[in-house]
């Protein structure tokens, strides 16, 4: 199991209610779930700049979280991620 974390800062909330619709079928398309997810999260040290929605996802491996965010068929997914404001997505391992 490997995970990623995603740090979403909204622009465009219509963005955000399209992607939402489609995120978890574009996902387990690729063995990956979102494990949590937060519209209010909180810092506990330090002093980040806190994103508008945060998220931890999984996937089987490596190779499928690189697989979910490569995957042409899914770019109008990833667009609207895209078209939310800010988003970084971080894989972990």
């Amino acid at each position: 199991m490997i995970y990623a974390y995603a740090k979403l800062t909204v622009k465009n909330p219509d963005a955000l209610a399209a992607y939402r619709e489609k995120a978890g079928d574009a996902l387990a398309r690729h063995g990956g779930r979102v494990e949590t997810a937060s519209a209010e999260p909180t810092a506990l040290d330090g002093a980040p700049d806190l994103p508008d929605v945060a998220a931890l996802l999984s996937f089987p491996d490596r190779e499928s979280a690189l697989g979910w965010i490569n995957d042409p068929a899914l770019s109008d997914v990833h667009a609207l991620r895209r078209n939310i404001g800010s988003s970084d997505i971080i894989l972990l391992g």
